[in-house]
């Protein structure tokens, strides 16, 4: 039985232990903190605009149990805020918990606050990875799924200063990028003005800070729009600073936009506390996450790896890379789809079975192959790419790709020869 080790906890993390585990391998999971998800401790938002399209297809693939996860979970379904269709809200506070218990029934090991900082490496293969404390964690294939957030020097040096992100790095230890320190020459992906990185694309408020009126509305609904005066609205430079770049619409600079994911998700990556209290029902405003939200978030993008369509890192045997490491991909259901294929593609390659890549005829494998490529070029690496909006889905709705039937979907996975595809056993 091959032996997998994954590097990073977050939701390609754990997507990846599972198509892995499936396939037949033994699967260990080691994440630097004391939670799963990194990111998604705080995202909360499924199933809006192409996501729904690339959901259903996993789902028809073998690749649900995540998915299934969130509807689980949710607070909202089937809700609309400005640019967005169909989404569903999960609860931050619930879905760890969720995940980490499905990871368990399934007979993953996981092991937290286990930062691996170095790999031991034989020519162009890796041997071993090994921890803050020299423990040694041997394996056949290793898939990173670190991500591409902080640690804080980067916010510093790319951004406008650590602000708390919820990867803790002053707790935890800084994130340390495995196929960097295999040997990858890893890309940085640059915002609209060329600079490098890209701002997380949300803040969290303190339901228990805001006007009742607008907390029973958003807990009732699960979105609450509230104009911005004019004197007190931000200028467009934090639109271009998303790494959210879906959310890059006027709407969220004329309106103060709050999503229900059990905290109140700010549709921004910053906003001045002193100009956020000036708005009617947000006097005592208080940020959750980042604790400085006046100022900045936390910065991504800063070590993409460079990989094929069956998400196999280049320069390295024996390593594959899911979520943010491979390409300038923005979201969970984004992190999902590439590290449930690179789990599936680490056991067929210890087991010297063919790789898989998924057909372009279907929304997720025209994405891995098209942001592949773009991450190539100048202009593509200075974009973010997401099935929920701004660039690729707009290419989605022009190829025929978005679609909300869901037999239709199905049928176009069956069409594809994928249908249960990361439910085979493999060993």
């Amino acid at each position: 039985m091959p032996r997998i080790i994954i590097i990073g906890g977050g939701w390609s993390g754990c997507a990846a232990a599972l198509s892995a585990k499936k396939a037949g391998a033994d699967v260990i999971v080691l994440e630097r903190t004391d939670m799963l998800l990194g990111t998604g401790l705080v995202g909360g938002i499924m199933r809006n605009n192409g996501r729904f399209t690339a959901t259903e297809e996993m789902i028809a693939m073998g690749g649900g149990e995540l998915f299934e996860v969130t509807d689980n979970v949710a607070r909202h379904k089937n809700i609309e805020f400005p640019g967005h269709k169909h989404a569903t809200l999960y609860d931050v506070a619930r879905v760890e918990p969720a995940v980490r218990n499905l990871l368990k029934n399934k007979g993953i090991q996981v092991r937290t606050e286990c930062r691996i900082v170095d790999v031991e490496m034989e020519k162009s293969r890796i041997v071993a990875v090994i921890n803050d404390e020299g423990e040694r964690f041997e394996g056949d294939v290793f898939i990173d799924c670190t991500g591409t957030a902080g640690p804080q020097n980067n916010c510093t040096k790319y951004g406008n200063g650590c602000v708390m992100c919820i990867l803790r790095c002053p707790s935890f230890g800084g994130r340390v990028s495995i196929a960097a320190k295999a040997g990858v020459k890893e890309m940085i992906a640059k915002k609209a003005d060329g600079t490098y990185g890209a701002m997380s694309g949300s803040c969290k408020l303190h339901k228990e800070s805001l006007d009742d009126k607008i907390v029973d509305k958003l807990n009732k609904e699960g979105v609450v729009v509230v104009p911005i005066p004019p004197e007190v609205r931000e200028d467009e430079y934090i639109l271009t600073a998303k790494a959210c770049q879906q959310y890059a619409l006027k709407e969220f600079i004329e309106n103060i936009v709050l999503l229900d994911t059990g905290h109140a998700k700010l549709m921004a990556p910053f906003f001045p506390l002193e100009q956020l209290r000036k708005v009617p029902g947000f006097e005592n405003a208080r940020y959750e996450d980042p604790y400085a939200g006046s100022r900045g978030n936390s910065i991504r993008y800063t070590a993409i790896s460079p990989r094929n369509n069956y998400l196999k890192a280049i320069g390295v045997d024996n390593l594959f890379v899911g979520g943010e490491k491979a390409g300038p991909l923005v979201g969970h259901t984004e992190a999902i789809c590439t590290g449930t294929l690179a789990g599936t593609n680490a056991v067929r390659y210890a087991a010297k079975v063919e790789l898989i890549s998924i057909p372009t005829e279907l929304a997720v494998g025209d994405a891995i192959n098209h942001v592949g490529e773009q991450m190539q070029t100048e202009e593509g690496i200075a974009k973010k790419y997401t099935f929920s909006g701004a660039t690729y889905f707009e290419r989605m709705k022009k190829l025929g790709l978005y679609t909300t039937n869901v037999d239709e979907i199905r049928e176009r996975v069956k069409k594809s020869n994928m249908e249960n595809i990361f439910n085979v056993k493999i060993v």
